[in-house]
């Protein structure tokens, strides 16, 4: 496992994933999450009562998260908003937050940013929140619990995947994405060769041949109107739609990730 980002050099300094370093009271009493896997991993960590503002697009837990006050969406979130919350705490992520609203925060709020793209790095935030939270135990507990998980996957083998996030245009998942990293550790190859999420043309789709394809259901939700669609431009290959939580949320969702990916295994490789 890679170092950790957060090493503590001041009781109340830290750094973020970014090697920023964050000023903090601890532990923080008011937290503003602006990304769902975070959401969900601070309720995992136990820290319900601290938890004042989140997106609207922070849905888990179903059953604790409409309490809190929801401050706009990832990208376009009300920093008027979070400021009537008074946070102590705010917790992002470099890809899905915009840079230039962040950097409104950051002029009077701690802004703790994460920069996930393995399943190493994402073990890293878990034990970094834990810490800057004071919890610890239970960021230890998760992050052991997933790594054990993923340890006794049985991956595939030889299958070449395409994964669609997006439709008009066609988007699918390529190298250097987290996706991309929880594809590799369940065994299977993705055909985008291309970095980050490349654009697929309509009239390239032909180029690709695929064993198996993803339809996504975040963030485009691709339905069964789709998967018939791609079965008839692809009659080769076995197309499912999956659950994108499972393999693009870095949180405690990686708890059931890879029970998740050994269900998919044991239906693309189940006899016809």
């Amino acid at each position: 496992m890679s170092g950790s980002f957060f090493y503590i050099y001041d009781m109340s300094v830290y750094l973020d994933q970014l090697g920023r370093e964050i000023h903090l009271q601890i532990p923080p009493k008011r937290i503003v999450s602006l990304v769902p896997s975070l959401t969900e991993l601070l309720f995992s960590l136990g820290l319900k009562d601290h938890m004042v503002g989140r997106t609207k697009f922070c849905i888990h837990p179903s059953h604790e998260i409409g309490d809190v006050t929801v401050i706009g969406g990832t990208k376009d979130f009300s920093v008027e908003k979070i400021r009537m919350l008074q946070p102590d705490l705010i917790v992002a992520n470099k890809e899905e937050n915009d840079r230039k609203l962040i950097g409104e925060l950051e002029k009077d709020y701690p802004v703790w940013v994460s920069d996930v793209s393995d399943l190493y790095s994402a073990i890293d935030l878990i034990h970094g929140l834990g810490q800057i939270t004071c919890s610890e135990s239970k960021a230890h507990l998760i992050s052991e619990t997933i790594l054990q998980s993923f340890a006794s996957l049985k991956p595939l083998r030889q299958y070449h995947v395409l994964y669609f996030i997006w439709q008009k245009p066609w988007m699918v998942a390529g190298r250097n994405t987290f996706i991309h990293d929880m594809m590799h550790r369940a065994g299977m190859i993705n055909l985008a060769t291309e970095e980050r999420y490349p654009v697929i043309d309509e009239d390239k789709l032909d180029q690709y041949d695929p064993d198996v394809i993803f339809l996504s259901s975040e963030p485009y939700p691709f339905s069964e109107k789709h998967r018939i669609l791609m079965e008839k431009q692809f009659p080769r290959a076995i197309v499912k739609l999956v659950n994108g939580e499972y393999f693009s949320w870095y949180g405690s969702r990686l708890l059931g990730s890879a029970k998740y990916f050994q269900s998919l295994i044991e239906l693309i490789t189940a006899p016809a």
